[in-house]
């Protein structure tokens, strides 16, 4: 993050992380005091601001010039950044972090971002600072909409892999080529994950839409709200049947932002039905807040047809728990 607290420092260091991502020139000096109090030399990468703008929601860029993220490239944030690293005896510089953003489908931005990495790293060899390891994020586009245009993530992340071989040979790195980390979080776990809601009540609104309300929402994915996106959803006990009218899938929560999906094909809804919504592994539960005293729900695995709960659901004794 861009403010990890003193207390998220010393947790790193006394689990032994083995690299900790630095965003700012005040991080720094907090990292290196805790880790010369502790006696240990914490290996760092920093992480950098390409100036890149990608092709992507504007919530969801990370690496555009005026970001809170990283320290900039287009300036001498980021050499300072370096230096003051290089300073400290409790850090081990090893290289440089960036992330230009979420659902980018394509290649182009990486290789700029890459291009402004390497040509700084350059300046950085010609001052006795190798860049033993780089890591150009993730960012892999997921496909949410059956209209989503399909993204072939390994081979997207290939892609990436030979932009860094081929810069880093351009800016000079040939015989020294750094470790290479790439970070397709998204693109491993959305698609692992099913959001299943229980059909509360239908009501068709005399010249609108027929809100179909369920038992979650914005409390437990906030997504839509914040910065529509977009979903599909299935009824997951009549799947065999028809769609036949359009819905909008309606959270309880005191909000009229507070629509799941706007839009949905489905067989029309009864209570009790269950409506399922795929692609809710990432960006969903770990998003989720007890907005209106809302018990967050349990979460289930099932592999080879047999479920077994792995969180249980919230309670409102939970919720007071941490009440004095």
């Amino acid at each position: 993050g861009n403010n990890k607290t003193g207390e998220e420092l010393e947790l790193a260091l006394r689990e032994r992380v083995g690299r900790v991502v630095i965003d700012n020139l005040d991080e720094i000096d907090r990292l290196a005091t805790q880790a010369a109090e502790r006696g240990t030399r914490q290996a760092v990468l920093l992480r950098v601001n390409p100036a890149v703008a990608a092709r992507t929601h504007e919530h969801l860029q990370t690496g555009a010039a005026d970001s809170k993220f990283g320290l900039s490239l287009s300036s001498d944030d980021a050499a300072t950044g370096v230096g003051m690293i290089a300073e400290r005896p409790s850090l081990d510089f090893r290289g440089l972090h960036f992330h230009i953003g979420s659902q980018i489908g394509e290649i182009e931005p990486y290789r700029e971002a890459l291009d402004r990495a390497f040509r700084f790293a350059r300046g950085l060899r010609d001052r006795g600072l190798p860049l033993r390891e780089l890591s150009p994020g993730g960012g892999y586009r997921v496909r949410y909409l059956p209209s989503d245009t399909p993204v072939d993530t390994v081979a997207m992340a290939h892609e990436v892999a030979k932009m860094v071989v081929e810069i880093a040979e351009r800016h000079g790195f040939a015989g020294a080529l750094p470790d290479l980390s790439i970070e397709p979080g998204r693109a491993l776990v959305a698609s692992a994950g099913l959001a299943v809601y229980r059909v509360g009540s239908v009501k068709a609104v005399p010249g609108g839409r027929t809100y179909v309300a369920v038992d979650g929402g914005m409390a437990d994915n906030i997504r839509p709200t914040a910065y529509g996106a977009e979903y599909t959803a299935v009824l997951a006990n009549r799947m065999t049947h028809a769609a036949e009218a359009t819905f909008a899938i309606a959270g309880r929560y005191c909000e009229s932002g507070d629509i799941l999906i706007r839009e949905v094909r489905l067989p029309r809804p009864r209570p009790g039905d269950l409506v399922a919504i795929p692609a809710s592994g990432a960006y969903h539960l770990a998003m989720a807040s007890n907005y209106n005293l809302a018990p967050r729900p349990a979460v289930v695995v099932v592999a080879d047809g047999v479920a077994r709960l792995v969180r249980r659901r919230e309670t409102y004794a939970d919720l007071v728990a941490t009440e004095v």
